[in-house]
């Protein structure tokens, strides 16, 4: 997969009971990686919140593939799949090493004052058929 990349390490507090990643805790790695590749896009979103505009996500399709655990380095892969006028699709992939272990399906959506959807930033727009974002 090519794209973005983003590098999370294991904290202690990610992990359950059963010493492994708490399975809510991989949306969380994939969420850090978005904010980081908007970032780099040099998009601000503090600006757009000021400006009444925010990203949220709509859906999100999960597979949990392998588990991670304490002091594991693991890199997120994003990648974008399908860009629409107020919607963004994002292919998001965990991986330890070569080993995938999580899969996401992920549709984000541009939503404005009164919670109505708005047209994405014209930088995200212009990804438009760019595989790879």
């Amino acid at each position: 997969m090519s794209g973005h990349s983003f590098a999370v390490r294991v904290h202690y507090e990610d992990t359950d009971m059963a010493g492994i990643v708490y399975y809510a805790n991989y949306l969380r790695y994939i969420e850090r990686a978005r904010s980081d590749w908007v970032r780099g896009l040099g998009i601000d979103q503090l600006a757009l919140k000021d400006a009444g505009i925010v990203f949220a996500v709509r859906r999100v399709e999960a597979d949990y593939l392998a588990p991670a655990h304490f002091e594991d380095e693991l890199q997120v892969q994003s990648a974008v799949e399908s860009v629409a006028p107020a919607r963004l699709v994002m292919r998001q992939d965990v991986q330890r090493g070569e080993e995938r272990i999580f899969s996401a399906l992920v549709t984000l959506v541009a939503i404005g004052p009164g919670g109505r959807p708005v047209r994405l930033p014209a930088k995200l727009r212009s990804l438009q058929g760019v595989i790879g974002g």
